[in-house]
């Protein structure tokens, strides 16, 4: 973090097979970009090898850039119930790395990143990417992984008070 009112805010969208991740600089009501990206295991590696890359890659993501908060999108309800485990062992293997980093951890459903962010609860995927690249003067749209990570960093940006958090 760079100067005294400056708040580094790192926001996760999770999955098995991606997980994105965003880190923005919030100095006052001013947001600024930092980094983004999408933490990819390799096809075919065995499942428990896939958590292992997503710990370790969100571990580097914060030694690399030293977030002083840190934001996970909460588990949606998915399309089955095998879908739904998987991504509830990438959110563990992702909630341990944060916290064994000392980061407290700050959970929003896709529902209340979207409204907070594009001002719909509704909005699509293609929807956040532009709103995330306008909100934050991007000259492209990040991808929709490392888009909704930067959502969720920007959700906690918004409701983010020193002393607490507004839920």
């Amino acid at each position: 973090m760079t100067g005294g009112h400056s708040l580094r805010i790192l926001g996760i969208d999770p999955g098995s097979r991606a997980t994105g991740y965003g880190v923005i600089d919030k100095r006052g009501d001013h947001l600024e970009f930092v980094a983004c990206g999408v933490i990819r295991p390799p096809a075919g590696l065995p499942f428990a090898q896939r958590l292992r890359v997503i710990h370790d890659g969100v571990c580097e993501v914060i030694a690399k850039h030293q977030p002083g908060l840190a934001a996970v999108e909460d588990v949606f309800l998915a399309k089955n119930p095998r879908s739904a485990l998987k991504l509830g062992h990438a959110r563990g293997a992702i909630l341990v790395a944060l916290t064994g980093q000392g980061l407290a951890v700050h959970e929003y459903s896709p529902r209340l990143v979207k409204q907070t962010v594009a001002g719909y609860g509704q909005a699509g995927k293609e929807q956040i990417q532009q709103v995330v690249r306008v909100l934050l003067r991007l000259s492209a749209a990040p991808s929709q992984d490392a888009a909704d990570a930067l959502a969720v960093a920007m959700c906690l940006a918004q409701h983010w008070r020193a002393g607490g958090v507004v839920k």
